[in-house]
């Protein structure tokens, strides 16, 4: 059976190129033509002799996906509603910013963490993505940019599903778009967001990566995060804590706090104290997030994000109110996908 050759990073490729005689360079020359040129045709490879074409083929086949539903926002947020070649859906969401453009991937279809207000997890995990189905997202956004000189800049693995829990084919993708014979993707353009799987956090540190570490918390104490996170109830604050301490210490690099902002749930005055404890004195900052609504929960309002902004700043925690963006079309992750998935249902 075929192997999709987008699941190979570099040093994968001349693992493999030496175990049949050829030499590493071929790995190289190899990615040039998939990431540089874009070719799609071992027949177009002509850095290559025929023969070795032929054993490419014989190997290797191209993936893709199928586009089954494009939103566009108001803002110019466009989500993807991709098929896998099985006929599983997942989705991708293309972002502009004064920056340049983000790509937000899916990492596994579904998800088991089961937070409570994410409708991602309003399905179970079906299956892990590929390295090559999260690759391929990256790589159909980035070429209908291409048409209009430009690029995918950034690249946030906040998607569906947690990418902790399909760990080794995510850090095949990140070092497949991080090399500069690939997608050339810079280590600090690269943001990935766990919601604390413990043991994968330290595992991360021993990694030579530098991409940035997100951590979704969004409860300051252990009974309201076990309450809405499963995880928690697994891993609490303090290993969680524990942990990012450690990866601090080894990285050097800051870390980020996501958290959504509940009407009634983590929203007082006195979850923001409860805040300031935990990540005061951390090489960290908080992003505070709009949110979505999806089901029972409610978005804060204005007034009441904007004091938790300010009480957060005023104790000396750096602080981001997140640009909503999308939330005319299904903003939230896995929103679009359910939506769909009821409609053939039904």
């Amino acid at each position: 059976m075929k192997d999709n050759i987008y699941n190979y990073s570099r040093s994968s490729f001349e693992k493999y190129f030496l175990s049949i005689g050829s030499p590493k360079f071929r790995a190289t020359q190899l990615f040039e033509a998939l990431y540089k040129q874009r070719i799609r045709d071992f027949s177009e490879m002509t850095n290559f002799k025929k023969e070795f074409r032929v054993i490419l083929d014989q190997n290797f086949k191209f993936g893709d996906l199928i586009t089954r539903r494009e939103q566009i926002s108001a803002d110019g947020t466009q989500k993807y509603l991709f098929a896998l070649e099985d006929g599983i859906l997942i989705e991708t969401v293309l972002m502009s910013h004064s920056y340049g453009y983000s790509v937000c991937i899916t990492t596994q279809a579904g998800c088991n963490m089961g937070c409570l207000f994410c409708a991602s997890g309003e399905t179970k995990k079906k299956r892990n993505l590929t390295t090559a189905e999260m690759v391929l997202q990256v790589l159909k956004i980035d070429n209908i940019l291409k048409e209009e000189g430009k690029r995918v800049s950034h690249v946030v693995i906040m998607g569906i599903g947690e990418p902790f829990d399909n760990y080794e084919n995510v850090i095949e993708f990140i070092r497949i778009i991080n090399d500069d014979k690939g997608l050339e993707i810079g280590s600090r353009h690269i943001t990935l967001s766990t919601c604390g799987i413990v043991p994968k956090i330290y595992e991360f540190s021993a990694l030579e990566l530098q991409v940035n570490l997100a951590i979704s918390l969004h409860f300051p104490t252990d009974e309201l995060r076990s309450k809405y996170m499963k995880i928690n109830r697994k891993y609490g604050l303090e290993e969680l804590f524990k942990a990012l301490h450690y990866y601090y210490e080894k990285t050097n690099r800051r870390i980020t706090f996501e958290y959504i902002l509940l009407a009634g749930i983590n929203d007082s005055l006195d979850d923001a104290k409860r805040l300031v404890g935990l990540v005061k004195g951390m090489n960290a900052y908080v992003n505070l997030i709009p949110y979505n609504e999806t089901g029972i929960f409610k978005r804060s309002d204005e007034k009441t994000r904007r004091d938790f902004f300010d009480y957060l700043m005023k104790n000396g925690v750096n602080t981001t109110m997140r640009k909503e963006q999308g939330h005319d079309i299904d903003a939230a992750c896995g929103q679009l996908r359910l939506k769909e998935m009821r409609c053939v249902k039904d």
